[in-house]
């Protein structure tokens, strides 16, 4: 319980994977994210209004109202639990821990936009993205789908998997929930626009930071297992140049992070990402990643699927180096 970074952690968090990838996230059983969702929505209708002054500290003080109490109501379920058994301790980190993971539901949702776009079916695939993305897609042809769907898989490679992971060996289920919750945080309030850029300042910049050393450990385990697959043949990737090139699409994103595996899939397919998308009938226009050695199908989806997989194994893998490397030094 409260795992300290120690081969322990990595048993833990390796027994969570598994819990992840056979259960995934049932609809039946409650989950700590809707929960953390609900709580930001009923505070933000009270809190945001005001000034802008009046509307950033009271949007500090939610982001450290909700981060550090999930930390804390969790360190203390466990506890509590821990003198009542240890096993219902033990259990209980588990599925927490496994909540904060998203490998089997990104592969789903991915596996969802393949399906029909494979038979041709747009109308469908298009539904299928629209439940994973924000931007407008009803009009969008078979390569934009593609787009979508890539991106978002490199995207939530970090927020749904390497990031979780990476807190959840340092400080078990309450640091992993906590990170969960600025990310959600984020996803929620986060916005430069009207209503949330002053509210969700703290959150987003939060965001920001707890995600720097995540999303660029990703996009070197992402360039790892395109090398991997390239020199096994599952997959013909373009890995060289890949992380000079990565070094210098990343910075050109609209976040400090996720452009970094966005630009190392793009990179590592021969692809461009980035771009023109539509909210609400509204254009955005981002940077684009990478170069069109390709044109973008359905292909890239399972290919970027199977990096995702690459990526999150090798991120264990050199997690049990360093720990080893640790305790034998100290």
């Amino acid at each position: 319980m409260n795992m300290p970074f120690t081969l322990s952690s990595i048993v833990m968090v390796m027994l969570a994977i598994a819990i992840d990838l056979v259960v995934g996230d049932p609809r039946s059983i409650p989950h700590p994210v809707v929960l953390i969702g609900r709580f930001i929505s009923a505070f933000e209708r009270l809190w945001n209004r005001g000034t802008v002054q009046q509307r950033r500290v009271s949007g500090f003080l939610l982001t450290i109202i909700v981060v550090g109490g999930v930390w804390g109501i969790s360190w203390l379920a466990l506890a509590l639990l821990e003198r009542l058994h240890p096993g219902l301790a033990l259990i209980t980190e588990l599925w927490l821990l496994s909540t904060t993971l998203a490998i089997k539901g990104l592969g789903d949702a991915a596996r969802a936009v393949v399906e029909p776009l494979t038979k041709g079916d747009l109308p469908a695939a298009r539904k299928a993205l629209g439940m994973i993305v924000g931007r407008d897609t009803q009009n969008l042809d078979e390569a934009e789908i593609t787009r979508g769907t890539v991106e978002t898989v490199a995207e939530n490679t970090v927020d749904g998997i390497t990031a979780p992971l990476f807190f959840a060996l340092i400080g078990g289920a309450p640091l992993a929930l906590a990170y969960k919750a600025v990310n959600t945080l984020d996803s929620m309030v986060g916005y430069k626009n009207q209503r949330y850029a002053d509210f969700g300042y703290a959150s987003a910049k939060l965001d920001d930071m707890v995600n720097c050393v995540p999303a660029r450990l990703t996009a070197l385990c992402l360039w790892l297992a395109g090398l991997l697959l390239n020199v096994s043949g599952v997959l013909t990737l373009r890995w060289q140049g890949a992380l000079r090139g990565t070094c210098r699409d990343a910075p050109g994103h609209p976040s400090p992070n996720a452009g970094w595996p966005e630009a190392m899939v793009a990179r590592l397919l021969g692809v461009q990402l980035g771009g023109t998308n539509f909210y609400q009938n509204v254009a955005s226009h981002r940077a684009t990643l990478g170069e069109p050695l390709e044109s973008l199908r359905v292909a890239h989806i399972t290919a970027t699927v199977s990096l995702m997989h690459g990526a999150w194994m090798l991120f264990m893998l050199l997690s049990v180096v360093v720990i080893m490397g640790l305790l034998f030094i100290f």
